[in-house]
Formats: C-alpha cells, structure tokens, sequence
C-alpha cells in the first residue's frame, strides 16, 4: 500500500484525490458497484438531469472511432425528483462524494431543478450547470456560447442554493473566457472544461448517429485543446477552481492536466473503455507520485511549477 496524501481542494470542498469521473461516464448512482468504488474516487459526477424526464436522442448514439468517440446520446434522464427517490439514497449512503450535473431547455428549468436539488440532495459537494452539451436540440446555438445567458443562469441559480455552483464550458466558440467571466461575476464557484467537441462521422455519404447533424467529439483527440482552454482560464482567473477534462486516460495526462492548471480532473471517455479506468488512475497517480520520492500529490506539482505552459508539462512524461 502507497502512503501518499492525493488531497486536493475546490475552494472550501476538500477532495481526497483529484480524481473524478465526468457526468455522463458512469451512471446516476451506484449502478457500477461491482467494478468501481465510488468511495476510491475524488468525486462521482452524475450523468447530467433536468428538471424533466428526457428520452434522449434516436439510435445508434454512440459511434467509436479511429482515436476516441462521437456521441449524441442527448441526456435521457429520469428527472430530478425521480433521481431524487430512486438514486440518491443509494449514493447517499455509498460513503463517496458526489456531485450532481443539471441542464435544460430553459433558464427557468435550471432553477427549479438547483431549487430541488437544494432541497432534496444536501449530500452533493457541488452542482455541475451543464450549459455546453452539444447534443440536445438547442443545435448549436447553446447557453455555454452566450456570455449573458450563462451570467442569467449562474445569478438565478445562485439565489436558490448553497451548494457551490460549476459551470461545464463548451470549447465549441470564441467566447470561452467572457462566458468564464461572466460565470464568476455571477457568482460560480468554478469552472469545469471542457465538454465535447462538434462533430461529424460520415458512412456511404450519412452519418453514423441517430441524428443527422452529428455529435460530440471526445477522447484523446481533444486533449490538447482541454489543455489549452484550461492554461488560458488559469492564466486570467488565477484564484478560481477549475475541474479539467477532455482525452484524459492514462496517468500522464492526469498530471499534465494539472500542472496545466486544473485543481481536478474527470475521466470520460475512457471509463467507456474499461469502467475501472478512474479508479485505476488513482491507484497509478499514487505510483506516481510515490516513484518521486514525495509524499503528496501538492509537494510532487510543485516541482513543475514555473514551467512554461502548455509546452512545459511535456518534461513530465
């Protein structure tokens, strides 16, 4: 057994390691207890709910490619109050920490399910507003693109909760950094990026989804990108939480996120691959981190800091 301190903290959350899995990759609850323990885990981030129950997209949603996946599963979910009866007590007393990811077609939908939320779920360390998912029927014309939409949709969910409030950036416009701003003037906790990548898979001249216009890009073809967006939001809001993601699947892409500028990582496509993935990365990290002779993950990053970034977490492999 490793001896090594992963601690790492979120503003006031304190999370046992910076490992999470990302909203979508491992379920409502505990529906993968037989392989995973959530317990092990920085934080379980669960599959994105609205206020409403939600078929999703048509089929086939998910589509592997040569390097990662295109999805346009387009968040079927029970509903908050649903969840509410059926998953929370589950997960409430597995002993992980746990988050849960919210989104809608509207900004009203957003408050009502943070109102329930805030109400029914005092045990989620935080609230992930999901504004950037690329595969629901807002096209591409989402929150996530709209300074002021996301600053109208933080400021009205923040009257409703306690909870700290995330918000998921989309890495799909220009406009990364004034949504970021306008997220944090309105009172967000942190910053989660990035979500999927437009995308488009074309067999015999038709795409491969269910849905014609196609889905989001993720896996290891986005890495770069997720760390780009993730430098450049660390570079201008030195102070504030970020939770990065984006073709993380091996422990170096852990540590380059972080010294990108992450607090914390989440695990997604990868987990599709082999479920166990985010818990093995805790165990590999703890390797890691060991193999250097330090006893904390914090005392391990600080020997890269100064490094120039991006281009300076490639002396960690």
């Amino acid at each position: 057994m490793v001896d090594v301190d992963l601690g790492v903290c979120l503003g006031e959350l304190r999370l046992q390691n910076p490992i999470m899995t990302a909203a979508g990759t491992a379920g409502y609850g505990v529906e993968f207890a037989n392989v995973l323990d959530l317990s092990r885990l920085g934080a379980h981030v669960v599959k994105s709910l609205a206020i409403f129950a939600h078929a999703g997209n048509p089929a086939p949603r998910l589509a592997p490619l040569p390097v990662g996946m295109l999805n346009s599963v387009g968040l079927p979910g029970p509903g908050v109050e649903r969840w509410l009866n059926e998953y929370y007590p589950m997960l409430a007393s597995s002993g992980a920490t746990f988050a849960v990811s919210i989104w809608g077609r509207t900004i009203e939908d957003y408050v009502e399910a943070t109102r329930t939320l805030a109400q029914g779920a005092p045990q989620a360390a935080f609230i992930e507003l999901n504004v950037s998912c690329p595969n629901t029927d807002a096209g591409d014309r989402l929150f996530a693109h709209d300074p002021t939409a996301v600053s109208g949709i933080v400021s009205r969910c923040r009257q409703e909760t306690n909870h700290p409030l995330y918000v998921k950036l989309s890495p799909n416009t220009d406009r990364v950094l004034a949504v970021a701003e306008a997220a944090i003037q309105a009172g967000a906790d942190g910053l989660v990026a990035i979500n999927t990548v437009f995308g488009q898979w074309l067999y015999k001249g038709k795409s491969v989804l269910g849905t014609a216009r196609g889905g989001g890009l993720s896996g290891a073809q986005i890495h770069a990108m997720a760390l780009r967006i993730v430098s450049d939001l660390r570079s201008y809001f030195p102070s504030i939480p970020i939770i990065g993601v984006g073709g993380i699947s091996t422990v170096d892409g852990v540590v380059r996120m972080l010294t990108a500028g992450a607090n914390a990582v989440q695990i997604g496509t990868a987990n599709f691959v082999d479920p166990r993935r985010s818990q093995l990365l805790v165990q590999e990290l703890e390797v890691k981190v060991s193999n250097q002779g330090c006893n904390s993950l914090l005392s391990f990053l600080a020997r890269f800091e100064g490094l120039d970034r991006p281009g300076g977490a490639g002396e960690l492999e």
